[in-house]
């Protein structure tokens, strides 16, 4: 027996219509499936964008309780790698210039 889920229809222009046949036409999917994770990765955006907004507030408003934080983090996860900008099969192959003025310095 085929289920079938509860449908509805919604008003759109032609064009995002339109918009939105081509690009499921393109990937071989339905206009929902392609419409509903749009809408997913909206969310996700937003989710993304209150948490970089209360994270600055935090760090504007609080910033002491901002360094407790950084402080408890680094205490949990450990202390955060020296560079992010390579591989890890390449760290400590390569030296960055900024390193290279902390070795001079010491």
């Amino acid at each position: 027996m085929k289920s079938t889920k509860a449908a509805t229809t919604i008003r759109v222009s032609v064009t995002t219509r339109d918009r939105l046949a081509r690009i499921a036409r393109q990937e071989g999917r339905t206009m929902t499936e392609v419409l509903h994770d749009a809408i997913a990765d909206y969310e996700q955006k937003q989710f993304w964008q209150t948490v970089n907004e209360q994270i600055e507030h935090t760090q504007r408003e609080d910033p002491e309780g901002w360094a407790d934080y950084l402080t408890e983090r680094e205490f949990v996860l450990g202390p955060r790698p020296r560079s992010r900008r390579i591989a890890p099969e390449w760290d400590g192959l390569i030296t960055f210039p900024e390193e290279k003025d902390e070795t001079h310095a010491r």
